[in-house]
């Protein structure tokens, strides 16, 4: 009998309150949480219990100070740390529930009692930085995800894949210099936080180990979907993680406010089947994924729906066919750039 799929969310992660004008609304949980109640989505999935983070755990990669710092926000009035980013009474509840609860589907997969699980919860994390918040991210969950199954589960070796519009600064800087953390992102060129260019390859020991796409407006699900299979799966499989990890962002759907990409629901589930494949193939089907941006509720809803549906087994997308439909001077474009400048670290044949 196959493993269930965990999804954990929470009344905790609709607290978090960033002031008026912020698109990371509670609403983009209640939607989702709603579509979730939907009847084709019942008995499908396991629940994963929010679990509150630990210090030791949050200091993992962000600095005691950065640390204290947030918490002093709890029961406060709103406080901003940068023009986008703030903390209400509830936010830091709400961070570290996210944080732990993301730490608690990673070690449910890790041992075996659920197949894969998706963290639908907020506020984001990948922006957060080690003593620094930003792009509406407090504590960077995936980061911490990663450093907890390096350092407590004993897993050696960690993919984490960025699919978010924007570039995931705060977890390319965690892991920049540690070959045993595979950074690998596909983000629109131009965007906040200005980061995340092809020659951004990693540092030191970790040379390498960091690849970015940062890819012009107006790719669509078939240049994901053959970017993943030219150029995603041929490095994992070298690299082959114990755990893969995924900052799942919405916002390069068609009708997000944010970007100027052309992905739909489908799009985002041939993803998952590519992803989903590919751990099958080098660990053991084991892959956790957490929410990150996506603002424009009904795609963001329909988006997940569509993933869940791939991550549980309902779904079968067609990857190759979508793939071979692909423009070809987009494809061009990324694909020499990404094997020119990582040449002498992975195989792309």
């Amino acid at each position: 009998m196959a493993l269930k799929t965990g999804i954990l969310k929470g009344e905790i992660f609709l607290k978090h309150l960033p002031g008026d004008g912020c698109p990371d609304t509670p609403k983009r949980l209640k939607d989702l949480y709603k579509m979730l109640d939907a009847p084709d989505m019942q008995g499908l999935f396991v629940d994963i219990l929010p679990k509150k983070a630990t210090t030791e755990e949050i200091l993992l990669f962000h600095t005691q100070d950065y640390f204290k710092k947030i918490a002093k926000t709890r029961g406060k009035e709103l406080i901003a740390f940068t023009a986008d980013t703030h903390a209400c009474e509830d936010s830091f509840d709400a961070a570290m529930y996210a944080a732990g609860g993301l730490l608690n589907a990673i070690s449910q997969v890790a041992a075996n009692k659920i197949g894969n699980a998706f963290a639908l919860v907020r506020p984001p994390g990948h922006h957060a930085e080690k003593s620094r918040a930003m792009g509406y991210c407090l504590f960077n969950h995936i980061a911490l995800g990663a450093a907890f199954a390096r350092r407590h589960l004993k897993l050696d070796k960690i993919l984490i894949i960025d699919w978010d519009v924007h570039h995931g600064n705060g977890t390319q800087h965690a892991f920049e210099r540690d070959p045993s953390v595979l950074f690998f992102s596909i983000h629109q060129a131009g965007l906040f936080p200005g980061t995340g260019s092809f020659i951004e390859t990693g540092l030191g020991a970790g040379e390498g180990y960091t690849i970015n796409l940062p890819i012009p407006k107006g790719y669509g699900d078939a240049e994901y979907v053959a970017i993943f299979d030219r150029l995603l799966k041929p490095v994992a499989e070298q690299f082959s993680p114990d755990l893969i990890l995924v900052s799942a962002g919405f916002d390069t759907h068609t009708d997000d406010p944010m970007g100027g990409m052309g992905m739909t629901a489908q799009g985002f589930a041939a993803m998952t089947a590519s992803i989903k494949k590919i751990a099958d193939t080098v660990c053991g089907g084991k892959l956790v994924m957490s929410l990150e941006g996506g603002y424009n509720c009904e795609a963001l809803a329909g988006s997940v729906r569509a993933v869940l549906r791939e991550m549980a087994g309902i779904t079968c997308c067609n990857v190759n066919k979508m793939a071979e439909t692909a423009d070809k001077k987009k494809m061009g474009f990324v694909v020499r750039r990404c094997t020119d400048v990582h040449k002498h670290s992975w195989n792309f044949i």
